[in-house]
């Protein structure tokens, strides 16, 4: 939800912002920065947030082996004081450098969490919710953009000398958090195949499961162990260089990038100014922003409660070709609101179509799709490549959008439409359906495109990795 928030927060208090930064410069240098370096550091402002998130992406792997996954998200809450201090006191203090750290540092924490939060709801859920729950963390993405939308408003905290306290609000939900997660047990998988730990895993098992057989949970945990046992992990260059996994990375690369280059971020960080180009009223942009983000909320449910029933593949290509479409629109509609003044509406319905969907699908498909065209000893590699690609994506999207706008006016988002409908026929022609199959189906489905034997993907040692469903739980097959 922090991720959501903060991705949003910078948008209503951009101008008030930007005056910060004119006046401290002023006040410190004794000198008149210009437009264009105003808008270099509100970009630097909004993008450092994306740097940020890919430290915390590299970070991640190493944390949740020491630390659990639980204890991970819990020791990470620390940046966000930490994050929340710096903006909260930058306007106090005449400091713009401190807006930009306590980005960063916030940055850090939702990298890290984007990981560890899906990883640990994936390994203490009972197998029939883990498809649920892997979207649930897009929903409460769309939730915190939902609320720093909300709070923008100018009756609330969207007023000049209240953009600080905006900023720092992400402090309250952490202490809820702090304040709670510790007394939930640790992931029970974690507990048993890292620390093998029967005790601990049991207790846990107990505490998560008011009904079923703990002890055949424990069993299929003991032998996913022992399965695993000889299966090295790979290395991201060892992935990069398996010929066996190529068009699987090939996938996660096209996925993950256009997740963020298709447009959506463009949306979320500078709706006002999109909304204000489209001609409508300065007194009713906020209220336009906030109905967006309702939309979002309605789409990610809509996407999570969908997704089991009609699959990976409908949502991934829906979704994308509608924002496609969507792009196209707000092009033609503010090059002819002039002449006709309806078109101003159409721009806005344009925008509201892109956020649903996106939400739809490409919102959390991605991250499904990474877990489940990789086994067990390529899946790691696979989600530091997929983290990093998505918030170098984000990087690129929040720093080179303003000066994009400015060069090509309404024309840049073709390039948006160009890169939707790109995804989208990749996505029909490559990507297989993933629903209800194994980890040996899939990689069979890849193994023509990838010039490989089917035998070579078999393996052999304690257990076939067919045994094992997207998220490395053994499925309860009838083996007699």
């Amino acid at each position: 939800m922090l991720y959501g928030y903060n991705l949003a927060v910078v948008n209503s208090p951009s101008q008030y912002i930007k005056s910060f930064f004119n006046e401290s410069i002023v006040e410190n240098y004794h000198w008149i920065p210009d437009e264009e370096l105003l808008t270099v550091l509100y970009s630097l402002t909004v993008s450092v947030f994306a740097i940020g998130g890919m430290t915390g992406a590299l970070l991640v792997g190493r944390l949740v082996t020491k630390y659990g996954r639980r204890g991970t998200v819990v020791r990470s809450s620390l940046l966000v004081f930490i994050g929340g201090a710096l903006m909260g006191f930058s306007r106090a203090c005449r400091m713009p450098s401190m807006v930009i750290f306590g980005r960063f540092i916030t940055g850090v924490h939702s990298g890290i969490s984007l990981s560890a939060v899906p990883m640990y709801l994936g390994e203490i859920a009972p197998k029939n919710l883990r498809g649920f729950l892997g979207l649930v963390p897009s929903i409460h993405i769309c939730m915190g953009v939902f609320i720093a939308q909300v709070l923008g408003l100018q009756e609330l905290l969207g007023q000049e000398e209240h953009w600080p306290t905006l900023l720092s609000l992400v402090i309250f939900p952490t202490i809820v958090q702090v304040m709670l997660l510790p007394w939930f047990p640790e992931s029970p998988r974690y507990l048993l195949i890292e620390k093998e730990n029967v005790h601990a895993t049991i207790a846990a098992l107990k505490w998560y499961r008011t009904k079923g057989n703990i002890q055949a949970e424990v069993e299929e945990m003991q032998e996913e162990q022992r399965s695993l046992s000889s299966i090295k992990t790979i290395s991201v260059w060892g992935l990069l260089l398996d010929r066996t996994v190529r068009w699987q990375v090939i996938t996660i690369i096209v996925v993950n990038i256009s997740m963020q280059l298709s447009g959506i971020d463009a949306i979320w960080f500078y709706t006002n100014d999109i909304f204000k180009n489209a001609g409508i009223s300065e007194a009713y942009i906020q209220y336009t922003t906030v109905g967006t983000g309702a939309i979002e909320v309605i789409s990610g449910v809509l996407g999570c409660f969908t997704i089991d029933r009609l699959g990976r593949k409908p949502l991934m290509i829906g979704g994308f070709l509608f924002m496609g479409v969507c792009c196209a629109g707000i092009t033609v509609s503010v090059l002819f609101q002039t002449e006709l003044p309806f078109m101003r509406y159409i721009s806005v319905g344009c925008v509201v179509g892109i956020i649903a969907g996106f939400c739809i699908g490409p919102a959390g498909v991605p991250f499904l799709l990474t877990a489940e065209l990789f086994k067990q000893s390529h899946r790691p590699a696979a989600y530091t490549v997929a983290g990093c690609l998505n918030w170098l994506s984000n990087f690129t999207i929040g720093f080179v959008f303003p000066f994009l706008e400015i060069a090509t006016g309404p024309y840049c988002y073709l390039i948006f439409c160009a890169i939707c409908l790109g995804v989208a026929v990749y996505s029909i022609f490559v990507i297989p359906e993933t629903k209800n199959k194994t980890f040996m189906e899939i990689s069979q489905m890849f193994a023509s495109r990838n010039n490989i034997l089917e035998e070579e993907l078999v393996t052999t040692d304690h257990l076939k990795m067919s045994l094992m469903n997207g998220y490395g739980a053994l499925e309860q097959q009838d083996l007699h």
